[in-house]
């Protein structure tokens, strides 16, 4: 009788794999890091830094903000500043959107 292995979820990520994950360059992630108090991922014994979950969700706000809404990093930190959560709750609420209208629109498609 066969039965499915639970996943095995993976803690750390590298840098070069968050880096992938928003097609930059790890360097840009190295500098939001130096600029950003909100992106602080663990270090190795080598160094090497290890990103959790938590620590990407907060680059992808980042990435969000700069890239995706244009700001400034400037703008970036204010926003972040004044309030990260709701920046991060708008966020979440323009993905499900996303969603939404992504299924729709299958919807549509399958109806054609």
């Amino acid at each position: 009788m066969a039965y499915k292995e639970k996943e095995i979820e993976k803690l750390y990520f590298s840098i070069g794999e968050v880096a992938e994950m928003f097609n930059v360059a790890p360097s840009l992630i190295r500098f939001w890091e130096s600029e950003f108090d909100l992106i602080k991922p663990k270090k190795n014994r080598k160094g090497n830094r290890q990103f959790t979950k938590e620590d990407i969700d907060n680059v992808r706000t980042i990435y969000h903000l700069v890239k995706e809404k244009g700001f400034t990093l400037q703008g970036a930190k204010d926003m972040l500043r004044n309030d990260t959560q709701a920046v991060k709750d708008k966020m979440e609420m323009l993905d499900s959107l996303k969603r939404v209208r992504s299924f729709l629109l299958e919807m549509r498609d399958k109806l054609h």
